[in-house]
């Protein structure tokens, strides 16, 4: 068993630190303020191949691992965790349309994604369905050569921004096996948006309701036959779970530095704080439990690219274990920082309302412990 990297994931993680320290981390706290979104820098991450990294490389894709991708999501998100994971999303959204696609929709679309001439969106997430996502009441009816879509989805990064929409909808009957999935374009009459919601953490990129209103989508824009929709979303998730993992793991060991750092400049009692074993002893808590969370996504993501068995298994517990742990040890930064961790000037309040949020979104927290269960009693135990 080897747990060394190879000298080319060495080199992939390198590029994706550099990029994240020159580009993200120095503007980090100001897109924050500002709410602003850097379309323009996120694109520059194409250049790196960061927008289609586990594409096949016949249409413009990186066609690196999953292993890959969590290396460059954690190194990305040490610069930034809320742009990290927009490129994340997007990249997943690559994926199904390689996976799923058809060779001329793959010919079609993923250039132009890998390239991040177009920045894609994934739309599930309902207003009156979050968790149960099979419930889902977006309706596309069939007309001739086209689809008319209505409904909206909720919570969806990228909000009016996005170039193209990966959507879940109902083209059949009630449950899993009457989803499809639909890629809808920007400006397509009918396609709509509310405002760009009012978050606690991943300001640095819009989220918004996107309605359908009689949208009319060519039925050649179907990614797989009616009724597998389900199913290529959920593939989609198994990957977007160990990358928001992994944005929770670069944020968190930004803030544990962070910490690290402070307790050495700062002094109380006449004594650095690094002198007080009760810190001491949080610093290593914090340590030892990034490091097990690592081991464990990395493990993750190996199942991942082997195709292996329990690999959703394996996703969801990673997923569960890696973004409670990350928020934790980001908490525990601030703690550490003490008053002056609850101001902005520091960058460590920013990371904590980041990354809540990964405890809730690619399925909470508690759906991760649902998939276990059914895994570890049958489906029909839980």
């Amino acid at each position: 068993m080897d747990f060394a990297l190879s000298d080319e994931q060495l080199q992939i993680q390198d590029s994706a630190r550099q990029f994240a320290a020159e580009q993200l981390a120095p503007h980090a706290v100001d897109w924050d303020e500002r709410e602003y979104f850097p379309v323009d820098v996120i694109k520059q991450a194409a250049t790196l191949g960061m927008a289609g990294i586990y594409v096949r490389d016949d249409v413009g894709g990186s066609g690196l691992s999953r292993l890959d991708a969590v290396l460059i999501f954690e190194a990305l998100s040490a610069g930034d965790p809320s742009v990290a994971a927009f490129l994340s999303i997007h990249n997943m959204c690559a994926w199904m349309v390689d996976k799923f696609g058809a060779e001329e929709q793959r010919r079609r679309w993923l250039p132009k994604l890998c390239g991040m001439e177009l920045v894609a969106s994934y739309c599930l997430t309902e207003p009156g369905s979050g968790s149960d996502a099979a419930a889902l009441k977006t309706r596309a009816r069939r007309d001739g050569d086209d689809y008319v879509v209505s409904g909206s989805k909720a919570f969806i990064s990228g909000g009016d921004v996005s170039d193209v929409y990966l959507l879940m909808c109902r083209t059949g009957g009630e449950g899993p096996s009457g989803i499809s999935t639909l890629i809808v374009e920007s400006g397509t009459p009918g396609l709509g948006f509310g405002k760009n919601e009012k978050k606690m953490g991943w300001k640095a990129q819009p989220t918004a309701l996107v309605t359908f209103d009689g949208a009319r989508v060519p039925v050649a824009n179907r990614l797989g036959d009616e009724g597998i929709g389900f199913k290529i979303a959920m593939a989609g998730l198994d990957g977007g779970r160990l990358n928001i993992a992994a944005c929770s793991l670069g944020a968190a060991q930004l803030a544990l530095d962070k910490a690290l750092a402070y307790m050495h400049e700062r002094h109380a009692f006449g004594k650095p704080l690094s002198a007080f074993q009760a810190l001491q002893f949080k610093l290593a808590d914090m340590e030892t439990e990034l490091q097990a969370a690592r081991t464990f996504l990395y493990q993750a993501a190996w199942k991942l690219d082997r195709g292996d068995p329990d690999a959703t298994k394996f996703c969801a517990m990673a997923k569960r274990l890696v973004t409670d742990t990350g928020f934790k040890v980001a908490n525990e930064a601030l703690q550490i920082h003490g008053g002056y961790g609850y101001l902005k000037d520091f960058g460590i309040e920013k990371l904590v309302r980041d990354l809540r949020v990964h405890q809730i979104l690619e399925g909470t927290n508690e759906i991760m412990r649902v998939i276990v269960a059914r895994e570890l009693l049958g489906r029909n135990a839980v």
